[in-house]
């Protein structure tokens, strides 16, 4: 399997525009790069707090990767704003819960994305919520809070005023159906997931990607942690797919795919080994030996993950020939896999793709640098901090090869250095390598890290200060 390219062979000369005026559409107090469930939050939490919001969104929901991305997974509430969202969607009928009762054979089912590790035929719970119908309810939330919602919005540029010391934003340029336009702002609330803001603005930042721990057999090149692109297929039979991995013997759909490969209807890719070794440092994602799935809906339909090749070491947040690369090479597996199980794997012959997400989601991108970096040996220390902005959280870490550690996270993390007026959130907080993925890129704690700003966003705009003024002595939850 070789990697896909899309580089130029050559390099043409610049194109030199001339400057031209770009209109400023919009003034806010309070402007949120991003729509996903930090950039959501951030916006709700700073609206209903008197602050004029405006949040723009590439896609034409919010809800990020787990609306337009599919990924659909539904929680307990943790608290604030993620609670609050999570009973609207029950209110509003869009919570899935599969049991053991309603999907015998799941539980320690190796095709199960999330139960596989269970023991078989135990009692499990996994709710989904549907991804549609939560991204309306999410714009339905923003629209009660008064936030000027701007969707289809592509972030272009920031204009910095610069200063010694931080420099400050006065406005982003974005794209959208009345072309260029710049909105002007006092706070920018970075919630892209990939540091977008972060980038062009000028504030420091760490190029995604790292190495694998010693117990991993790795070849030494640092690479990102690959991501993925959701899809759905609808009227799966479980109850004949397990009794095919049953009979036949066949739990991990080995023989069909040997069969499928030698009549030749399954391109080499498709499924591929993960690393060899232990503690592979996201190892869920690395390689794709079998089919991965999870229930999503009570009509047989299943959310499926195909990611990207690891080994290919694809920067999709920086480099736009690795991200063209990991949707043509995504789609064309999607559309081999779907192929593949209708017609060799017992359960999926009446099943049909329903859906694939809107973006191929990224798991491991920039990481910026803040007025204060958490890293792994915080954690492992169990290091405490004057502005912790939740009390103690107790999370597993894979690079510690699933131990369970209790930690507290600092405001400072929340400011990158040489901006004053940026707060980030959720996947775009300060964080290394070894202590961001997975950990702190759920759906709950980037509500949380969302609400957080959002907060801290409006209260700079009523004391009149900026962000990095803000004296913060207690957890906000």
């Amino acid at each position: 399997m070789t990697q896909p390219t899309d580089s130029p062979d050559s390099v043409a000369a610049p194109v030199i525009l001339q400057a031209r005026e770009i209109p400023v559409a919009y003034e806010a107090d309070v402007v949120v790069v991003g729509g996903g469930p930090g950039g959501f939050a951030a916006a709700l939490q700073a609206a209903r707090m008197g602050a004029r919001t405006i949040m723009i969104e590439r896609f034409d929901m919010p809800g990020g990767v787990h609306t337009s991305g599919l990924q659909g997974s539904a929680d307990i509430g943790v608290g604030g704003i993620h609670t609050e969202l999570m009973q609207r969607f029950a209110e509003e009928g869009y919570i899935y819960t599969a049991t053991g009762s309603t999907h015998p054979g799941w539980a320690g089912n190796p095709l199960s994305h999330y139960e596989r590790k269970k023991e078989p035929g135990s009692e499990f719970t996994r709710m989904s919520f549907n991804p549609e119908g939560a991204g309306c309810v999410m714009a339905d939330m923003l629209q009660e809070a008064g936030v000027i919602a701007l969707y289809g919005t592509s972030f272009i540029d920031a204009i910095v005023e610069r200063r010694s010391g931080n420099d400050t934003i006065t406005a982003i340029v974005v794209e959208n159906a009345s072309g260029l336009q710049a909105i002007a702002g006092k706070i920018f609330i970075e919630a892209s997931g990939t540091s977008e803001l972060v980038a062009r603005a000028g504030a420091p930042f760490v190029r995604g990607g790292g190495g694998q721990p010693e117990t991993a057999v790795w070849d030494g090149v640092n690479r990102p942690i690959p991501g993925g692109l959701l899809w759905t297929m609808g009227g799966i039979d479980l109850g004949k797919l397990v009794a095919y991995q049953q009979s036949a013997k066949d739990p991990l759909l080995a023989k069909a795919m040997a069969e499928a490969t030698a009549a030749g209807d399954l391109p080499e890719g498709v499924y591929r080994p993960r690393m060899a070794g232990e503690n592979v440092y996201g190892e869920h994602y690395i390689g794709h030996p079998t089919l991965d799935m999870s229930p999503i809906s009570a009509d047989g339909t299943y959310v499926l993950w195909q990611n990207v090749p690891y080994e290919w070491a694809l920067h999709m947040d920086d480099n736009v020939a690795d991200h063209a690369a990991a949707k043509r090479a995504l789609r064309g597996f999607i559309n081999a896999e779907a192929k593949f199980l209708r017609r060799y794997v017992p359960g999926f012959e009446s099943a049909s793709l329903a859906n694939v997400g809107r973006f191929v989601g990224v798991r491991d991108g920039r990481h910026p640098i803040g007025e204060y970096v958490v890293n792994i040996d915080d954690v492992r220390a169990g290091r405490t901090f004057r502005d912790a902005v939740t009390k103690p959280m107790t999370k597993t870490f894979f690079w510690e090869g699933f131990v369970k550690h209790t930690f507290e996270v600092p405001f400072r993390c929340f400011l990158p250095k040489k901006i004053d007026n940026i707060i980030l959130t959720g996947a775009s907080l300060s964080f290394d390598y070894k202590t961001l993925f997975m950990v702190m890129r759920n759906f709950p704690w980037c509500t949380q890290t969302g609400e957080i700003a959002g907060f801290a966003a409006a209260r700079c705009i009523e004391k009149r200060i900026k962000p990095k003024e803000l004296e913060w002595t207690a957890p906000y939850f």
